[in-house]
């Protein structure tokens, strides 16, 4: 399946890309070539493969939330622009 150029020239420019000649025609080629590959997939029939959101069993991986001794207070807003009440005053948003 080939893209047209027009297309690739047009993709490029959304993409803010500034393409040679040389390079439109090779990555027009090499567009191609994926877009014939994934069009295999039309093909199979997969009519008995049940919809998956993900293709691993997904498992939580999160470390246990245990406490633990963190920065002073003091320490940490020692470098702050702006403090007040013990905690970073920033603009209002």
């Amino acid at each position: 399946m080939a893209i047209a150029r027009e297309q690739l020239v047009h993709v490029a420019r959304l993409a803010r890309l500034a393409l040679s000649e040389e390079e439109l025609d090779r990555l027009g080629e090499q567009l191609g070539a994926i877009l014939d590959a994934v069009s295999k997939v039309s093909e199979l029939d997969l009519s008995d493969v049940p919809p998956t959101s993900h293709p691993l069993e997904l498992m939580n991986v999160l470390a246990e939330d245990e406490p633990r001794p963190s920065l002073p207070r003091e320490i940490a807003l020692a470098n702050a622009p702006l403090a007040e009440d013990g905690a970073f005053r920033v603009p209002p948003t």
